[in-house]
């Protein structure tokens, strides 16, 4: 891994991967755990989505109203509105 890096990059590396540790993601344990999505793609979609329900012809909206739906879809979503 360090063969081509100079010997204080390599530490400076190394001080920066032990320091930083706890927000390293592990990808290869979600992948072979199936722990979830780890791509952006679904994220990208979803942003999409909302533009284009934003912007069908007639509606009109403000910041909160858009802050106050994109709330009830996420509650939706993550199964928190009750019945």
């Amino acid at each position: 891994l360090f063969a081509d890096c100079r010997r204080k990059q390599a530490r400076n590396f190394e001080a920066y991967l032990s320091t930083h540790r706890a927000r390293i993601v592990n990808y290869g344990l979600y992948q072979a755990e199936q722990l979830c999505s780890i791509g952006s793609g679904a994220v990208e979609s979803a942003v999409k989505q909302i533009g284009r329900r934003l912007q069908i012809s007639g509606a009109r909206w403000n910041t909160a109203s858009v802050n106050a739906m994109l709330s009830l879809r996420c509650a939706y979503l993550n199964g928190q509105l009750a019945s």
